[in-house]
């Protein structure tokens, strides 16, 4: 497990590589906590994060994180040294680049809402209203859950997906026993309609 601090500023290094430093705010860095927890749970089944996610009323927000740039409010975050990631190991990195090169272009705002569509921040908040405070803990389970979703919306993103599960699903049905059975406008009909 690793510090949020460090993951937080992993994500304002890559802000500031990527041109997009103007959007990385204190809010924007709960929420890319927030989903880097999730990603990494349904990856290796253990924590990223070495503190806990609550379900505050803007989303998702890693306390410590939070209170330590409490101070910017929404401000631009200011670029800290690399030297601080001491602890981000390739394994660790490859999950966080993930998550940044997936929500990383988004505004706060934006992931802010996403957040307050998904199950895991709404079954913590226990049915508050929506501008109700809270500091409920956001269960590792449902993260986890969520972060298997978020990894397939992901995968399916990806340029090659459609294509490569289409030669998949073909050559699947061109074996030798199916052929007698599905007539090739059946399969083209039928992996359309799974792929739109």
């Amino acid at each position: 497990m690793v510090n949020p601090l460090e993951v937080a500023q992993y994500f304002i290094i890559r802000a500031y590589e990527d041109g997009r430093e103007a959007l990385i705010t204190n809010m924007k860095i709960q929420k890319l906590l927030y989903y880097s927890q999730c990603l990494y749970l349904a990856l290796y089944d253990e924590p990223l994060l070495t503190e806990e996610i609550q379900a505050w009323r803007y989303g998702p927000v890693c306390p410590p994180a939070y209170h330590f740039y409490s101070k910017f409010e929404a401000q631009q975050l200011p670029i800290p040294s690399q030297e601080n990631l001491a602890e981000i190991t390739l394994e660790i990195q490859e999950v966080l680049e993930e998550v940044w090169q997936y929500f990383g272009e988004y505004h706060a705002y934006y992931l802010s809402d996403l957040t307050h569509l998904e199950f895991p921040w709404k079954k913590a908040r226990k049915g508050l209203p929506i501008h109700a405070s809270s500091t409920e803990v956001i269960s590792l389970e449902d993260m986890r859950l969520l972060g298997q979703d978020k990894l397939l919306e992901i995968e399916k993103e990806h340029p090659l997906y459609s294509p490569i599960l289409s030669k998949v699903l073909q050559e699947s049905f061109s074996s030798q026993g199916e052929a007698e059975y599905v007539q090739q406008g059946e399969v083209d009909d039928w992996l359309k309609s799974i792929l739109a």
